[in-house]
């Protein structure tokens, strides 16, 4: 990494950023390293939300275009495809 690169990244955000090691696929779930709950909780709640906003934009479209989520999906595709 550049050396004005990483004084950029460390004034931006307080310390510079560290990736993680490079690894064999699916080495990461046979080892005895330990995962980070707290990066995976923060993940999850993420996720969660935007579902919960993903069911919601189902919902008020179904509202508005009297479809259930099927017939959204054709109207979409119906409007896609000309």
């Amino acid at each position: 990494m550049e050396t004005g690169a990483n004084e950029r990244n460390t004034a931006a955000g307080g310390q510079a950023f560290q990736y993680e090691p490079l690894e064999r696929f699916g080495e990461g779930l046979t080892t005895a390293r330990p995962w980070n709950r707290a990066a995976l909780a923060g993940v999850e709640r993420l996720n969660g939300r935007v579902a919960m906003i993903g069911f919601l934009a189902a919902l008020i479209g179904e509202e508005l275009t009297g479809r259930g989520i099927v017939g959204q999906l054709g109207l979409m595709l119906r409007w896609l495809l000309g």
